[in-house]
């Protein structure tokens, strides 16, 4: 049922001109195995995020957005703020630093109003980095004040997804890291501001909490992570089980924002290295022939739909990972080719990139014409980790 829902959504589309355009566009999956070059790389990273921020105040490509999505502190905005401080540091364009610099003190560097919820938390990477770019010591003051009341108030219920009592709101479990996607909000967040202030208390937090959540939603036999307990026992209609593309997408880029701030030494790194290739290895082997993976990861046949925010978050992982030697060459570095071509084939002439599921839990419908700020932002770091792949002589 859930692959025919698929299909039934991409017959939507099939026959458009701008579906034309983005399947004609591009190399076809079978003749892509060589590097693009940094500068080809890095102008296609450029061009979605230009059109992004040329279209902050546009929301007619992102039907399932919620009303908080005008809010540029809400996630769905923040993850590509936070995605925009790596092309800032790659780019000799000033803009993107700029219009970090530029919101942050719109903003007043606060974060989400959600006093637990890593979602709220995101955003605080894109002022960590504005910090030491410009942005004053100021720009940590309100991040500092709201973990100092998290570490004060530390919430200790159980991870189980349930329904709130009060009938309404999220369910209390989201004051921990209950769900899959957290896993990119908040550790990566907390590690940075950590090393800011140089305070351990920040990693220790993270390191918890991290191994709790993986601890309970983590499958060691698929390798992949459940977006939340409700989906322990949920199958689809061929019995498989539920792995949602962009939730572990959402955890592998998470993973190396995570390493990104381990050093070496840290003898806690094992522990996020082992993660990581052992999801890096079963991800790579559910990449479709096309170089996208599925929205429902195990349902991988070659007619389901293009869908690019949990491409662009494995891509970035695949080829971070082969940059940093985590990751064997051979094997991760054509995925991450193929990856980061069949996303190129998914920009829009004017440099919108489509197919982005819409906010969801869950595998759901994506069209050619969806969009989002988090699939750019994941676009934008698959392209930093591509042009720093390809500029480090790695070109054949």
């Amino acid at each position: 049922m859930l692959l025919n829902l698929f299909l039934a959504a991409a017959a939507l589309v099939v026959n458009t001109p701008t579906n034309q355009v983005l399947r004609a566009s591009g190399p076809s999956a079978a003749n892509v195995s060589a590097m693009p070059t940094p500068a080809a790389i890095l102008a296609s990273t450029e061009r979605v995020a230009n059109w992004q921020l040329d279209h902050r105040a546009t929301f007619d490509h992102m039907p399932a957005a919620s009303r908080s999505v005008r809010n540029p502190r809400d996630w769905q905005q923040a993850t590509f703020w936070a995605a925009l401080t790596d092309l800032a540091d790659r780019s000799r364009d000033p803009r993107y630093g700029r219009a970090l610099l530029d919101l942050g003190r719109a903003e007043r560097w606060r974060l989400g109003d959600k006093p637990f919820h890593a979602d709220d938390q995101v955003i605080a990477q894109a002022w960590i980095w504005a910090a030491a770019h410009g942005g004053s010591a100021d720009a940590l003051a309100p991040a500092k004040a709201y973990f100092e009341a998290v570490f004060r108030n530390r919430p200790t219920g159980s991870l189980e997804f349930l329904p709130n009592p009060a009938g309404r709101g999220d369910p209390l479990c989201t004051n921990r890291w209950c769900w899959a996607d957290a896993l990119f909000m908040a550790p990566p967040t907390l590690l940075r501001l950590g090393l800011a202030t140089r305070d351990a208390r920040y990693a220790r937090f993270a390191h918890e909490e991290f191994r709790a959540t993986t601890d309970y939603l983590y499958d060691r036999k698929e390798h992949l992570f459940f977006r939340d307990s409700r989906f322990f026992d949920r199958r689809d209609s061929a019995g498989r089980k539920l792995f949602w593309s962009r939730g572990n997408g959402w955890v592998m880029a998470g993973l190396v924002r995570i390493l990104q701030e381990l050093p070496n030494d840290d003898p806690r790194r094992t522990y996020y290295v082992d993660l990581f290739r052992d999801m890096a290895k079963r991800i790579v082997a559910l990449q479709k022939a096309d170089g996208y993976w599925a929205p429902s990861l195990l349902d991988n046949a070659p007619d389901t739909p293009s869908e690019t925010s949990g491409t662009a978050f494995f891509t970035y992982a695949l080829a971070w990972g082969v940059d940093s030697g985590l990751l064997a060459r051979k094997i991760h570095r054509p995925a991450a080719i193929r990856g980061w071509a069949a996303l190129g084939r998914s920009v829009q002439p004017d440099g919108m990139l489509g197919w982005v599921q819409q906010v969801s839990d869950r595998p759901d419908r994506v069209s050619a014409t969806d969009t989002q700020f988090y699939g750019s932002g994941a676009y934008v770091l698959a392209g930093t980790a591509m042009y720093d792949l390809a500029r480090h002589g790695d070109t054949k």
